[in-house]
């Protein structure tokens, strides 16, 4: 008897299996997918004759020169006392927001460490300013 010469071998019928990979492929493309991300207040953008709002004081501007020099609301204030400082302001503040503007030839770094800073002290709402482009 030779090896493969065996007429009772199994086959396995490929039909039922595709199939089901089918059923389950479309099973997963229908099921919602819950999205994940962060979550972000988009600006509206102010209606036509509407004049410009004054500023909120539960807000502070955190500007970061070029040179690293730091100032909230343009009081000069070093890294090292950024979060005694952030912690200060926020505690009278709490639904104020953080805005954020850093000069355009700083290291995405050097403004990650202050925006991480902020949010180790417990401010929770922090935005970035972009320069307009026209």
């Amino acid at each position: 008897m030779a090896l493969g010469s065996n007429k009772n071998a199994a086959v396995i019928n490929m039909t039922p299996l595709i199939d089901v990979l089918l059923v389950l492929l479309i099973i997963f493309m229908i099921l919602p997918h819950p999205s994940v991300g962060l979550k972000s207040d988009l600006p509206q953008p102010p209606l036509e004759n509407q004049p410009p709002a004054p500023p909120n004081p539960q807000h502070l501007v955190l500007r970061i020169q070029e040179s690293g020099s730091i100032e909230i609301n343009s009081q000069p204030v070093l890294l090292a006392e950024l979060s005694e400082r952030l912690q200060t302001l926020f505690a009278v503040r709490p639904d104020g927001v953080l805005f954020v503007d850093a000069a355009k030839e700083l290291q995405f770094e050097d403004v990650a460490t202050v925006i991480d800073i902020a949010h180790l002290v417990g401010v929770n709402r922090i935005g970035i300013l972009t320069a307009k482009h026209q």
